[in-house]
Order: structure tokens, then C-alpha cells, then sequence
């Protein structure tokens, strides 16, 4: 036998074998938010002087992504609306108040989306709802897939990393205070920066 085809011999089986591994890892995997490294923010402007920033410190989600065609589906984020944070006391119960988020009656804001557009090599426009007060209304999230590796601490499990923005008008799902006399703005900026872990693939 020549040597070439000793050689040939060789690397065809390779091959086959790292494409079939490549196969196994092209597969669509379901992560969950990671909650200990997890922002999800706002900014509202107050009188027109400046902007007050927020946070939510409570929220749960999942998804379904593929990595190499980075195919996005069945997403799905609840965030606990109580768990407002504005570094200021007296202003947290007032935006926990039914004027704002009226917590008691609506313990949970809820985002979906089916999919998402790519925009970039990293970049996407993730199309889905959003439900506050009760009143679902689209949203648009541009999304930046910052990150995807093995987590180099324990737990080591696949980790995903993303940064997101977007706004919206808090009038269109009825929370009208403070918009008529421009005591507090109606934009909502949306800053978002979680990482994500692989549960399983579907």
C-alpha cells in the first residue's frame, strides 16, 4: 500500500468524525439568565433636568439559540415588578404605586419573542412583546452577542454573553403620569447586560 493511500486512509475517517462533531455542536441549545450577573436598567428623564437610572433586580428568562446559525427562538423574560430599584426610597414606593407599575395588581413584566433579524456578524433586532400593566405592545431589542465559551470558573458550563438596548413609550401601555405636564418623561431607555447558561439542547 502507498503511502498516500495509508494517508488518504487516515484523514478521510478524521474528517467524517469532526464533521459529525461539528453537526453535534451546531444543534440548538436552551439557556436560562444567569440572575447573579444579569442588568436590566432604564432611564427617565425627570423635569428635563436629567435622567433618572433604574433597575430591576428580579427576573427570570430562557431561550433557544444555535450557535453556528445563530438561529434565536422561544424566548421568554419576567421581570418581578417590586423589585425596583431607583436609589431612592420615597420614589420606589411612588413608582410602585398604581401612577407606575402598580405592583400588587401586576407582580410581572413579561418580554417574548419567536425570533430575531440579524443585523451584523454579532449583531441582532430581536421583534418580540412586551406585557406591562396587562397591555401587550411590540417591542424591538437591538441585541449584541458579545460571547460564547465553556465558563472559566465552576460551574464550567457553556456561557453566553449579551448586551442590549432598546425604548419605549410607557404611554402605550396606559401609565400616563407625569407625561401631560413633563414632570416625568415618557421614553423609556432600556439598558440591558446579561450572561446566560446552556441547560440542555432541545
Amino acid at each position: 500500500m502507498s503511502l498516500l493511500s495509508l494517508s488518504f486512509r487516515r484523514i478521510v475517517p478524521a474528517a467524517l468524525l469532526s464533521g459529525a462533531a461539528l453537526g453535534a455542536a451546531a444543534e440548538p441549545a436552551r439557556y436560562e439568565l444567569d440572575g447573579e450577573h444579569l442588568t436590566i436598567a432604564f432611564l427617565v428623564e425627570h423635569i428635563g433636568y436629567a435622567k433618572v437610572l433604574g433597575s430591576f433586580l428580579d427576573a427570570t428568562g430562557s431561550f433557544t439559540f444555535d450557535e453556528a446559525t445563530a438561529e434565536l427562538s422561544a424566548v421568554r423574560v419576567a421581570v418581578a415588578t417590586a423589585s425596583v430599584n431607583t436609589h431612592h426610597e420615597a420614589r420606589d414606593r411612588h413608582v410602585k404605586s398604581r401612577d407606575f407599575l402598580d405592583t400588587d395588581r401586576h407582580p410581572a413584566m413579561i418580554f417574548t419573542a419567536a425570533g430575531a433579524e440579524r443585523s451584523g456578524e454579532r449583531t441582532f433586532r430581536v421583534a418580540g412583546e412586551l406585557e406591562v400593566l396587562g397591555v401587550r405592545r411590540p417591542l424591538t431589542l437591538d441585541v449584541t452577542w458579545n460571547k460564547s465559551a465553556p465558563y472559566p470558573i465552576a460551574p464550567r458550563t457553556e456561557t453566553l454573553g449579551v448586551s442590549a438596548r432598546g425604548s419605549l413609550e410607557r404611554s402605550d401601555f396606559g401609565m400616563t403620569y407625569g407625561v401631560a405636564n413633563g414632570l416625568v418623561g415618557d421614553e423609556v431607555e432600556l439598558i440591558i447586560e446579561f450572561e446566560a447558561r446552556r441547560v440542555s439542547r432541545n
